[in-house]
């Protein structure tokens, strides 16, 4: 009996090693940013890290995310958005299949730039012009598909006219996954601004809200003891409801563009989002009767994020400013605790980096290719050790098993963070 027992804890350590060893999706499990607790995780950066492999990439934005022992990533080939699947261990790819024709506009290179998202046994893909696509991890085959466009009536132009959001410079906010649905800004101001859809089937469930579409991409988050989805439009702050789509709260935010990016940062009831017109915001979110009453609680124009997503490590911000700086701030108060120059490469306007919270310590990924571990210390700013790793990037790296995954505009790395 004992023998067994001990069996049974073997097998449940093995499990929740597996679970722990994912990256299913844009900014990890919870899509924080967070390296999941118990994961073993770097205390500083090695000197010359090992390169466990690097293969050949076409052009491409999206991030690459890892699950089940594979690498999933997005690139252009042959006129056409497609999604890769390789093997972790050796980068040897399994399968290939074109999701979409390329979109082009002024901005960047004609390549996808929504992240793919896995789940179970099931990969989704979605391409700039909204069409949406559920694959076989194993094989790569069609299950499903659908069309922001021709199925809900979106509307997408480009760069034309008044255009805003997503409907200028594409679909770029990835899915997420709840229970048994999945959920996509389709972007119809005809009542399907969101839409929940069956993950295994692709039949809608339900859609909502008349919003136009931003970049950002939507989070699943327990605010007052409610769960709720959690989405930045080119128009608002919103949550729903997960079952049926009603909306629960909203915080108005328009700007001239709709370029709303940075994905939501939820800390207890506060949501904080950025734009680079309005500022760094602070919304309040609380219970109001049956309901909820969203309030904005602070704007700081000084630290506004443009194209970066933050993350949150207790009450604290740590993020990239608009002045190619490194920014920590007070979730609560909108207070600025610290700001460090001369990491970010790129100008101003254009400057990126990408935030990974492990453990105690923030890990970043500079558009220049620099890896740089600083203590997540809202007194001052921190540095522990920085290296070099690839050229430009604009990614969000996938961190699993001590390895980070990662691209820059033509290669993808397998980088071994621990030894």
């Amino acid at each position: 009996m004992k023998r067994f027992a001990d069996k049974l804890v073997l097998l449940a350590l093995v499990a929740q090693s597996a679970l722990a060893a994912d990256w299913p999706q844009w900014r990890g499990p919870e899509r924080t940013g967070h390296v999941p607790p118990g994961e073993v995780v770097p205390v500083s950066l090695p000197q010359e890290p090992k390169v466990t492999w690097r293969i050949k990439v076409g052009d491409g934005l999206s991030s690459p995310v890892i699950a089940a022992g594979k690498v999933f990533y997005s690139d252009a080939q042959e006129g056409q958005e497609t999604l890769h699947a390789l093997e972790a261990g050796s980068g040897k790819e399994l399968w290939r299949v074109p999701i979409a024709p390329l979109f082009k506009d002024n901005q960047t290179a004609a390549a996808p730039r929504c992240t793919p998202v896995v789940d179970g046994d099931r990969v989704y893909a979605q391409s700039c012009t909204g069409e949406f696509k559920c694959l076989d991890v194993s094989s790569g085959k069609q299950l499903w598909q659908t069309s922001f466009t021709r199925d809900f009536g979106a509307v997408f132009i480009g760069e034309k006219g008044n255009a805003q959001g997503a409907t200028r410079h594409g679909y770029n906010a990835a899915p997420v996954v709840d229970g048994d649905l999945i959920f996509a800004t389709v972007g119809s101001t005809n009542g399907a601004s969101v839409v929940g859809f069956e993950k295994k089937t692709g039949k809608m469930i339900w859609k909502s809200q008349n919003d136009v579409p931003a970049y950002a991409a939507p989070i699943v988050a327990t605010i007052e003891g409610r769960k709720q989805l959690v989405v930045f439009t080119a128009e608002g702050v919103i949550g729903l409801e997960l079952k049926e789509g009603k909306l629960l709260w909203r915080g108005p935010l328009k700007t001239t563009f709709g370029r709303h990016i940075t994905t939501p940062v939820i800390f207890e009831n506060m949501v904080v989002v950025s734009s680079h017109e309005l500022g760094l915001i602070g919304i309040h979110v609380a219970k109001e009767g049956d309901g909820f009453k969203a309030s904005e609680q602070w704007r700081k124009k000084e630290s506004a994020i443009n194209i970066s997503s933050p993350v949150a490590a207790g009450q604290y911000l740590y993020g990239l400013g608009p002045q190619r700086n490194l920014i920590c701030v007070d979730i609560k108060t909108g207070k600025e605790m610290w700001s460090k120059e001369g990491y970010i490469s790129t100008s101003a306007g254009n400057a990126s980096a990408a935030f990974i919270v492990m453990d105690k310590n923030i890990l970043t990924l500079t558009d220049g290719g620099q890896l740089v571990m600083f203590a997540a210390d809202c007194m001052e700013f921190k540095e522990i050790s920085n290296v070099q790793v690839c050229g430009k990037t604009w990614c969000n790296p996938a961190y699993a098993d001590g390895k980070l995954y990662l691209r820059d505009g033509r290669e993808l790395y397998c980088v071994e963070l621990i030894r």
